[in-house]
């Protein structure tokens, strides 16, 4: 049977063990979605942007960061109660230590950024909301990492997901995108299943062509220091929206 985005219990993200797995350290594959997006940052001037989102923000801090050299607010959009309660501990309690790491590299990357960690993510205001409920056109930049291939296991939904990301946006808006390529159904930690509908680049053009125009899509390879879930690397998008 098809597992659907309403078919979960998001309050049951094991965020725990999602950061271990993934995010206590600087993987190559970070490293390469770091370098990818910053290079998209470094064509809009400093603070430029008014209102950004980060789509399905789940506890991933990195992208947060990398939009605050753009953006005078950041509005990180998130379901489930776990993620929401760590993002906002980091914002109102300060960071934890292995941020910092990211920071560095984002700042390297993109010099106009916050010299501090705790002043990149100062823009970020997190919001407990379903982003299916986004208003059109609120943002004049939308980011998303690995949530709408991550929400669902049906590639229709996997597209009305993609579709309302691209229409959260201003006609015009800024778009930036990764997404884990050809992963199926997966496990993070000992026991917990979670949704994945596999994609490919040429999936991923296929939704968004219509939608966007300037959309540039490209890949890199899986991560070997990464748990296998099963993946065949990332699918990375910039682009903007119709």
């Amino acid at each position: 049977m098809t597992t659907h985005n309403d078919d979960v219990d998001w309050d049951r993200w094991p965020v725990v063990d999602y950061l271990a797995e993934n995010y206590r350290e600087v993987h190559p594959c970070d490293a390469a979605v770091i370098a990818h997006h910053s290079a998209f940052y470094r064509r809009l001037p400093p603070g430029s942007l008014g209102r950004s989102v980060e789509f399905g923000a789940g506890p991933n801090v990195y992208p947060l960061i990398l939009a605050a050299a753009a953006s005078r607010r950041v509005e990180a959009v998130e379901a489930g109660a776990g993620n929401v309660a760590y993002l906002e501990q980091q914002i109102l309690d300060g960071p934890d230590a292995s941020w910092l790491p990211f920071h560095e590299l984002c700042r390297r990357l993109n010099p106009a950024l916050p010299a501090t960690l705790a002043g990149s993510l100062a823009p970020v205001h997190v919001v407990h909301a379903d982003v299916r409920e986004l208003p059109p056109g609120r943002y004049d930049l939308a980011s998303m990492h690995f949530v709408a291939e991550g929400a669902t296991e049906d590639r229709a939904e996997f597209a009305a997901f993609c579709r309302t990301f691209v229409g959260c946006v201003a006609p015009g808006g800024y778009l930036v995108a990764a997404f884990m390529e050809n992963m199926p159904t997966y496990r993070i930690g000992p026991a917990s299943r979670w949704p994945g509908c596999p994609v490919d680049p040429d999936i991923v053009t296929s939704v968004f062509a219509p939608l966007t125009r300037e959309l540039a899509v490209t890949r890199i390879d899986a991560d070997p220091t990464l748990p296998d879930y099963g993946d065949s690397g990332m699918v990375l998008l910039a682009g903007r929206a119709r």
